[in-house]
């Protein structure tokens, strides 16, 4: 039996692609091989966000060639999707498979020639794509936590972002679909679903009839298929108060946790970003879902050193942060990514300045990690273990706290309720059953 292994670069998306994938070549009759064994196949799922993205996918690519000479190395993903003609100048590359072939990998190795000097490209224009692609179920690895992709596409067109024309326009699984999906993931026994998507606030709004996220989240949750679920990520605009309110009533079964893509707190650069909000609007935002939601987690990403972003912007985005109940940050260096307007903008940031901003805000980034972790001590949590070893469970709670439990009478997949005890200097949360 022919063995593959699948690289993935990039966004929850990717991996969730990724998941579907293995399922359809195990059903194709492959089985799955380490990546530093001799595999047949070596799938990179590539992705393209910024510069910097574009150039470890094609940093991965040559490491795959280099590592597995006699396997078809496979290159799919965003990267693929926007930058065919690049990847095929890498030598050893045999196939470049774009976003709407994706799922026909197995199909199209097993009956394409690849014996030409050149890569074979299957490759279309995801702007004039109109439906969402199913994912196959596929069997998470963890058996507690799943990820389903329900979105796909953007139609934001922010200046610094190659998305839309990586993944296309806006495109939502229809209703019916999730909830199918979802009891499947309910009946192989999994606590937790991770909603996710390109841009998930955008759910429903393409489907006919048209329907949104807080009505699907809505339907769910009276079905209950599982004990909880949790939103990947969603725009601040898209908090809206329906959102709120459904995360604060008592015994909701979405996960008081919001990741929310801010990127700067400074007004003239989110003009420039084409992001639709100013920093009052995020003020707002904040304040609503802190005053509604108790003990809720908050993350945001933060996109440093976009071009024009003095010293003063730079501020602005710190001194805002500093004073917001932000639970934890991903920061991002500003990389042009061409064919976005970004790329071409002036006032561009030196290399040396931004990697010092970076540093200085994944610093503040910890400290609030750190205030939101011990503001915790002494509450009661519900905590799904993800996996139980050297006398420890460990797990996640309903707000995004990574705990660890003494003892190993803890199920796997199990939900036990405990109190945070103690936070260490390492930051690990311990928390402690109540008898």
């Amino acid at each position: 039996m022919k063995k593959f292994t699948i690289i993935t670069l990039g966004c929850k998306v990717n991996q969730c692609e990724s998941a579907a994938l293995t399922g359809l070549l195990e059903t194709s009759g492959y089985r799955p091989g380490a990546p530093d064994e001799n595999n047949d196949m070596v799938i990179l799922n590539t992705c393209t966000v910024t510069g910097k993205a574009a150039m470890q996918s094609r940093q991965a690519i040559r490491q795959a060639v280099r590592n597995h000479p006699k396997a078809k190395i496979v290159v799919t993903g965003c990267y693929a999707q926007t930058a065919p003609q690049e990847i095929q100048q890498i030598d050893g590359v045999d196939y470049i498979v774009g976003h709407g072939d994706k799922l026909n990998i197995p199909e199209l190795v097993s009956r394409s020639n690849t014996q030409c000097s050149k890569p074979a490209i299957f490759h279309h224009d995801m702007l004039q794509a109109r439906c969402f692609d199913p994912l196959p179920s596929a069997e998470p690895e963890a058996r507690t936590r799943a990820f389903l992709k329900i979105q796909d596409g953007c139609n934001s067109f922010c200046t610094y972002c190659i998305v839309p024309y990586a993944r296309g326009r806006s495109r939502s699984m229809p209703s019916n679909d999730v909830r199918t999906h979802l009891s499947r993931l309910a009946h192989k026994g999994l606590q937790e679903v991770v909603l996710t998507g390109i841009h998930l606030g955008a759910y429903g709004k393409d489907l006919e009839p048209k329907t949104s996220l807080i009505g699907l989240l809505s339907s769910i949750a009276e079905s209950k298929y599982v004990a909880r679920l949790r939103i990947s990520s969603i725009e601040p605009t898209e908090v809206d108060a329906d959102l709120i309110n459904m995360m604060a009533a008592p015994k909701s079964i979405v996960c008081p946790h919001l990741h929310i893509p801010l990127q700067s707190g400074d007004d003239t650069i989110l003009k420039r970003m084409g992001r639709p909000y100013d920093k009052e609007y995020i003020v707002e935002t904040i304040a609503a879902i802190h005053r509604n939601i108790a003990h809720v987690a908050i993350g945001m990403d933060i996109l440093v050193g976009f071009p024009g972003e003095d010293e003063a912007a730079f501020d602005q985005t710190e001194a805002l942060i500093e004073r917001l109940p932000v639970s934890y940050l991903h920061v991002f260096p500003f990389s042009p990514r061409k064919g976005t307007p970004a790329a071409g903008f002036e006032a561009k940031v030196q290399e040396s300045i931004v990697k010092e901003r970076c540093k200085r805000m994944r610093r503040l980034g910890e400290e609030k990690k750190a205030q939101f972790y011990r503001a915790n001590i002494g509450r009661m949590v519900n905590v799904l273990v993800e996996s139980v070893q050297s006398g420890f469970a460990r797990g996640l709670s309903e707000n995004y706290l990574p705990v660890v439990i003494a003892g190993d009478q803890h199920a796997e997949n199990s939900i036990v309720s405990v109190c945070i005890d103690k936070v260490e200097q390492d930051l690990t949360v311990v928390g402690k059953i109540v008898t």
